[in-house]
């Protein structure tokens, strides 16, 4: 099989003042990417200088302005995605697209290079899925509820008709769903899992993107730390964490505990999860492609 050129790509503002595991997340794919876009916007911080003490030859850094005033839908990050997704190397086949929380184990790298070799020459593939694990309060515990999207695109074809949909969750090409293959690969996703006190700053900053400030003012706790007792269903996570984490998890200040026999979940959530455990089928759930 061909070696495909893979340039990895993200966005990030404000990774110091609301704690970011950007530096783990960039460092995860470094081994795979042949290249990695970072579109760092003005900070209040010095997130450009993290940025810029990752020191590897692979990184290029573009400096971009968020435009505040897109306060709908999160539309200011697919923005942002955009042009880092702009600025990636015409030699690329494949563009790996990670958000500023969301880390690779390691143990996933081969399937990874493996899945753009085996698609690189097939033109139906557009992108490849991964599943998630979304981590909440501490390492420990991960969300099981069907609040949590299960499945996203993180690797697209270098094609740019391809563009950032909505709130940069996932993409579409000419207005319409990608057409994508499963890999065995996982999303590390870290963004529920900080010192409460950042956790709720960044609350505050986050909902910003998409609602007004009388809504922000209403709708998100005046408090000086996040609740995270405040949430349906989790279980015990019992895999590894990237060796990119480790000493993030050494560093973690506060404690959580869930007690996984009080769950919180609507009588319809808990019957339709029933029905999951019993046949694996995941009922009238919204899919942001389309499987091949």
């Amino acid at each position: 099989m061909s070696k495909p050129f893979i340039s990895g790509f993200t966005i990030v503002r404000n990774a110091i003042k609301y704690d970011y595991p950007i530096v783990e997340s960039i460092k995860s794919i470094l081994p795979v990417v042949d290249e990695y876009i970072v579109a760092v916007g003005k900070s209040d911080d010095d997130t450009l200088g993290l940025i810029r003490s990752i020191q590897s030859p692979k990184i290029k850094i573009i400096e971009t302005i968020w435009d505040d005033t897109l306060r709908e839908g999160g539309q200011v990050l697919a923005v942002e995605t955009n042009k880092a997704f702009a600025a990636i190397s015409p030699k690329a086949n494949w563009c790996f697209y990670l958000q500023g929380d969301e880390v690779i184990h390691e143990q996933y790298h081969d399937a990874i290079l493996h899945a753009c070799a085996q698609y690189l020459h097939d033109a139906r593939v557009e992108g490849l899925l991964f599943a998630y694990e979304h981590f909440y309060g501490s390492y420990d515990y991960v969300g099981d509820s069907r609040k949590w999207y299960r499945n996203e695109i993180r690797v697209v074809r270098n094609n740019k008709n391809i563009s950032s949909y909505r709130d940069a969750q996932g993409f579409r090409i000419n207005g319409r769903k990608l057409q994508v293959k499963a890999i065995p690969a996982k999303v590390y996703h870290y963004g529920w899992v900080k010192d409460p006190r950042s956790q709720q700053e960044k609350q505050k900053s986050f909902h910003k993107m998409w609602h007004d400030d009388e809504w922000v003012k209403n709708n998100v706790a005046q408090a000086d730390a996040f609740d995270y007792a405040n949430i349906d269903s989790l279980k015990k996570f019992t895999g590894t964490h990237p060796l990119v984490m480790k000493e993030r998890l050494a560093r973690m200040n506060w404690h959580f505990e869930w007690d996984q026999s009080k769950k919180k979940l609507p009588l319809k959530e808990y019957v339709l999860k029933i029905i999951e455990q019993l046949t694996g089928k995941h009922l009238f759930e919204y899919k942001n492609y389309t499987p091949l």
